[in-house]
This record gives structure tokens, sequence and C-alpha cells, in this order.
């Protein structure tokens, strides 16, 4: 299971409610192939798959696939908006390594 703090799912819904289908779509996150450490994060939104589990956080629908629920399993998502740092960010406690850039890591 992940979960999502209140900011992130502040700031999605919010992301999500300047599109005019918003009744059905929710944040679709992702573990890929790629990145120099071998596995990158993907999120976007869009509606739910037929295979998906779908999580429910402070009125935001997240979407996870299930080969993505067993690399995502025990995540946090957050979102800073501070003037240094500003975005989404995943801790995730199966990274074993991460590269440089922040932007990939290995299990």
């Amino acid at each position: 299971m992940i979960s999502v703090t209140e900011s992130a799912a502040q700031k999605a819904i919010t992301l999500i409610s300047n599109n005019e289908s918003e009744s059905e779509l929710g944040l679709r996150m992702q573990v890929v192939g790629g990145g120099c450490s071998g596995f990158q994060y993907s999120m976007e939104f869009g509606a739910a798959k037929d295979t998906d589990r779908v999580f429910e956080f402070h009125g935001l629908k997240v979407f996870i696939d299930p080969r993505s629920t067993l690399y995502l399993a025990g995540s946090v998502l957050d979102y800073n908006d501070g003037l240094m740092d500003s975005g989404f960010k995943i801790t995730n406690p199966n990274a074993k390594n991460t590269c440089g850039c922040g932007e990939s890591f290995s299990v």
C-alpha cells in the first residue's frame, strides 16, 4: 500500500480540476524501466484501467498497475511548494540506490 500526503492530493486535485472530464480522472503512478539506475517513476492524469488497483487519499483517486504496486509498496507521495524545491516527490523504502539526479532508482 502507498500513501499520499494531503498537500500532494490537493495539488493533484487542483491540476485535475483544470480538465473538463475530471470526474473520471485520477493520478496514475507507474514504475517503468529506464534511467541510469534501472527504474524510474511515471505519473500522469488519466482514467483507471481494468487491471489497476484503485486507492483514494484525501479525495484523490490513485491508479497503480499490478507490477508497479510491488515496487511502490510502502511509498509516500508528497508535494513541496518551496522556493528552492518545488514538485511531487516519491519516498520509496524499496529503492536501494538512486542516481545522482534523483530521477531513477534500483531495487
